[in-house]
């Protein structure tokens, strides 16, 4: 990721920060070192394999509780490296409206 793609600065830990990867229906998680972040991407050391994992779409989860968590995609693996940047709410597709009877008056 070149600096005209992250358009904020990054944030770097020289000793890194836990955290951890996970699936969006939870059916697997991987612990990871935080070693740069910014207001769109981030640079990722995974602890094991990720063979076979999708990382089209995944939570970096942030504190150990689940609390704090930002919704991902996977740009680059390099060995354990790995470059997420984080995606934002889907604005092309709007909810249809709720029936009548389902609105709450």
């Amino acid at each position: 990721m070149n600096e005209t793609s992250r358009g904020a600065e990054r944030v770097t830990f020289s000793r890194g920060y836990d955290v951890c990867i996970m699936a969006i229906d939870g059916t697997w998680r991987r612990d990871c070192v935080l070693n740069a972040i910014s207001e769109n991407d981030a640079a990722l050391n995974v602890e094991g394999s990720i063979q076979g994992l999708n990382l089209k779409e995944f939570f970096l989860l942030l504190s150990s509780t689940g609390l704090a968590y930002r919704r991902c995609e996977l740009v680059r693996v390099n060995g354990t490296e790995m470059d997420i940047q984080f995606i934002r709410g889907k604005s092309a597709k709007k909810r249809p409206a709720a029936p009548a009877e389902f609105v709450d008056s």
